[in-house]
C-alpha cells in the first residue's frame, strides 16, 4: 500500500487526487470490514466531500497540508460533529457531539480526510477489543485473533491496508497492546503534548492521543501535526513540541540503549527472541546496548489498575440519562440512573466503576488509590533513575502474540497482564512507542517497545526507524 507520505506528495504534486485516494479506502473498507469489524461507522459521503475540497485546494495552486488527501481512521471516543461518537458504548448510541477534538480538526485542517470512527473497547477499557458493545473487531492477520485493544479498530484498519493511519488513544497501552498485535507502528506521546479536547475521558492524568501507522515516517507527519499547546485542555504543554520527522532519519551512532528485564520477563520465547534481535540490530547501528534492571516497574500494574478506575468512576458519573445519551424511563430519577447505567454499560466498565468507587471510599482511600499514588511515584522515579545514563530503553511490548476471540474474556486478570510491559510509560506521563518486528512461531506480528523520557520522541522515531529497517 502507498504510504500516507507518499499519498500526500502524489495528491499535492497533482499524480492522483484526494477523490480517488478516498475512493480507494471506501472500496478496501467495504470489501473488508465485513470480515474484520473495524469501523463502527463509515461516512462516504462526508469523506468524498472533504477529500473534494483538497483537491480544489491543489487545482487553486495552494498547499493542503502535510497529509493531503489522506484517508484517515478515528477512534469513536473523538468527538466528532459529523460522525456520532459512541466511544462503543450502547449508553451513547447514536450520540453526535456539538464540537469536534482538536485533534481531528487539526489532521483535517492538515488535508487529512476522515473516513469514518473505528471500534474500541467501551470507554476504551480492554486490550482486546471484545469488551464493544457492537461487536469485537478481528485481526486482519488472522481473523480468528483479536486485534488488541483498547484501540483495536484503528490498529485493524490500518493493518488490513483500509487506510494508512489511524488514531487511537492509550491509557495503559491501547495504542501499542493493538499495534504490536497488529503488526503496525504505534505512538504514546508524551503526556500534554497532544490536546485531549474533545476525547471522552477514560482515565484523565493517564489518557492520550497518538497515531497508528503503516510506517514510522507516516506515524511521525501524523503526530507532528497533531501536537501542540492547546488553550481548551489545561493540560497541554506550553511549550512548542519537538520536531520528530526532522530526527526520522537521525540514526542511533552514539546513543545508550537500555535493554530492561522488567519489560521482557515472562514473555513468550519468540517475544524475547524478537526483542533481543532489536537490541543486536540497534548495536549494529552503532549504539551502546546494555542490560538493566527496574524493579518497580513490576509494580505498575497493580497501582494502574487502582487509578484508572479510580478516574473513570468519577469521569463516568456524568452518564446519568438525564443530559445526553441513553435514558431509561423509570419512577424516579434515581431508579432512572440505575436502569440507565443497568442497560447501557457493558460488564467490564461496570467492574471498573465498582472497583474504582471503592478505592476512592471512605476508609479505603489511602490504603489504595493513595498508596497506588506513591508507587506511581516510584515508577517515574525509577525512569528518570534509568535515564540519568540511557538514551533509550527498549523490551517487549506485549508478553504474547495475538490470542484467540474469547480466550481471556471469562479471566479479567489474564486480561490486564497484556498490558503489563506498556502500563509504566503511562504512569510516568513519558513517551514510548511499538514498532513491528518479526513474527512469532504463529506467524502473527510481534512489536518492540522503545521508551524515552518526557519530549524524547525524536530519538525514540530515530531508532524506531532504525529497527523498521532492520525488520
Amino acid at each position: 500500500m502507498t504510504t500516507a507520505v507518499e499519498l500526500a506528495a502524489e495528491v499535492r504534486g497533482g499524480v492522483t487526487t484526494a477523490r480517488s485516494a478516498t475512493e480507494a479506502a471506501l472500496r478496501a473498507v467495504a470489501e473488508q470490514d465485513g470480515a474484520v469489524h473495524a469501523f463502527l461507522h463509515v461516512d462516504a459521503d462526508g469523506a468524498l466531500r472533504a477529500a473534494d475540497r483538497v483537491d480544489a485546494m491543489v487545482a487553486d495552486g495552494r498547499d493542503p497540508g502535510p497529509l493531503a488527501g489522506v484517508p484517515v481512521a478515528l477512534k469513536d471516543n473523538l468527538c466528532t460533529r459529523d460522525m456520532p461518537t459512541t466511544a462503543a458504548s450502547r449508553i451513547l448510541e447514536g450520540w453526535t457531539p456539538p464540537y469536534a477534538a482538536t485533534v481531528v480538526d487539526r489532521l483535517v485542517a492538515a488535508g487529512a480526510v476522515p473516513v469514518g470512527k473505528t471500534n474500541l473497547d467501551e470507554f476504551a477499557m480492554g486490550s482486546s477489543t471484545e469488551n464493544s458493545g457492537y461487536g469485537p473487531t478481528r485481526n486482519p492477520h488472522d481473523t480468528t485473533r483479536v486485534p488488541g485493544g483498547s484501540s483495536g479498530g484503528s490498529a485493524a484498519a490500518v493493518a488490513a491496508g483500509m487506510v494508512p493511519i489511524g488514531l487511537g488513544s492509550d491509557t495503559g497501552g491501547s495504542i501499542r497492546q493493538p499495534a504490536a498485535f497488529c503488526g503496525v507502528v504505534g505512538v504514546k506521546p508524551t503526556y500534554g503534548m497532544v490536546s485531549r479536547y474533545g476525547l471522552i475521558a477514560f482515565a484523565s492524568s493517564l489518557d492520550q492521543i497518538g497515531p497508528l501507522a503503516s510506517t514510522v515516517e507516516d506515524a511521525a507527519v501524523c503526530l507532528e501535526v497533531i501536537a501542540g499547546h492547546d488553550p481548551m485542555d489545561s493540560t497541554s504543554l506550553r511549550e512548542a513540541p519537538p520536531s520528530v520527522v526532522a530526527a526520522v532519519d537521525d540514526g542511533v551512532d552514539g546513543r545508550r540503549v537500555g535493554l530492561v528485564r522488567e519489560l521482557v520477563d515472562g514473555a513468550d520465547r519468540d517475544v524475547v527472541e524478537a526483542v533481543e534481535r532489536a537490541a543486536a540490530a540497534l548495536e549494529a547501528a552503532g549504539a551502546t546496548v546494555v542490560e538493566r534492571s527496574v524493579p518497580e516497574l513490576r509494580l505498575g500494574l497493580s497501582a494502574y489498575y487502582l487509578i484508572a478506575p479510580s478516574e473513570a468512576s468519577s469521569n463516568l458519573a456524568r452518564y446519568d440519562g438525564v443530559r445526553y445519551g441513553l435514558r431509561v424511563d423509570a419512577e424516579d430519577v434515581t431508579a432512572m440512573n440505575v436502569a440507565t447505567r443497568t442497560k447501557g454499560f457493558g460488564d467490564e466498565v461496570k467492574r471498573r466503576i465498582m472497583l474504582g468507587t471503592y478505592a476512592l471510599s471512605a476508609g479505603y482511600y489511602d490504603a489504595y488509590y493513595g498508596q497506588a499514588l506513591r508507587v506511581r511515584t516510584l515508577v517515574a522515579r525509577a525512569f528518570a533513575s534509568a535515564y540519568a545514563d540511557l538514551d533509550v530503553l527498549l523490551g517487549a511490548t506485549t508478553p504474547t502474540t495475538a490470542f484467540a476471540l474469547g480466550a481471556k474474556t471469562a479471566d479479567p486478570m489474564a486480561m490486564y497482564l497484556s498490558d503489563v510491559f506498556t502500563i509504566p510509560s503511562n504512569l510516568s506521563g513519558e513517551a514510548a512507542i511499538a514498532v513491528p518486528f518479526g513474527a512469532g512461531a504463529d506467524g502473527l506480528p510481534i512489536g518492540v517497545q522503545l521508551l524515552g523520557p518526557a519530549r524524547a520522541e525524536p530519538r525514540l522515531f530515530a531508532a524506531a526507524r532504525v529497527l523498521e529497517a532492520a525488520a
